[in-house]
């Protein structure tokens, strides 16, 4: 999805959410709730019952397995009940990554008292940024969240769990081959049931603030 699609998708999700406002101005018993995304196209949807999510969205985070910084093992239980955002990333980039990684930042660090919010930068370089690379990474650009792991593994498990799951790229991640070359800028919003509920660029600080908003609005809903 590229940056204007992107820009589109906000777009519903404001519009959404003034609506959302009105009503509950009317009615007590509605909530304000962000979209879900089902699908690796990104299409906004709005459920407005929550005994509906169950039948209607189908998609949530697989499980996985990855070792972090310190070589400690990341698994699915880390996330279980919790909100947490993903970006996938590697050390050596001189591009986005370290925009990126300061963006991220602004929203660890808006957060670091909140035990109820996880943050993962998966390296899409796995081969090379081993725990003791990203460790060294981590104090360079001055983390020190403990609720923010960089996670390293297999690259077809890191690949496969980017474009299946996280619906990580532009195009239909999925049906690319394991061996092409995994580099985006999104930033992926997760909620407690480990279902994609935002997707921002993590290259534009100015959508970071968007992204607390809606981390606040998550942590709201039963």
């Amino acid at each position: 999805m590229g940056y204007w699609e992107l820009k589109i998708a906000e777009m519903y999700r404001i519009v959404f959410l003034l609506l959302s406002s009105i009503l509950i101005g009317c009615s007590h018993q509605q909530a304000v709730k962000l979209p879900y995304y089902n699908s690796p196209d990104f299409t906004p949807m709005f459920i407005k019952q929550t005994k509906d999510v169950e039948q209607k969205i189908t998609h949530t985070i697989a499980d996985f397995s990855f070792l972090d910084e310190d070589s400690v093992i990341v698994s699915q239980t880390f996330i279980e009940g919790k909100i947490h955002v993903a970006n996938f990333m590697f050390t050596s980039c001189g591009s986005i990554c370290p925009t990126m990684t300061s963006n991220m930042k602004i929203v660890a660090d808006s957060l670091k008292n909140d035990d109820k919010i996880v943050f993962v930068s998966y390296s899409v370089t796995p081969w090379i940024d081993q725990p003791f690379v990203l460790k060294r990474y981590k104090v360079k650009h001055g983390i020190k969240n403990t609720n923010w792991h960089f996670l390293t593994g297999p690259k077809r498990d890191i690949y496969s769990l980017a474009r299946k799951s996280y619906f990580a790229e532009e195009d239909i991640g999925f049906s690319k081959d394991s061996s092409e070359f995994l580099h985006t800028e999104h930033f992926i919003l997760v909620d407690k049931s480990k279902r994609i509920r935002g997707i921002y660029n993590g290259t534009l600080t100015l959508e970071m603030q968007q992204l607390i908003d809606d981390i606040k609005t998550l942590e709201l809903e039963e």
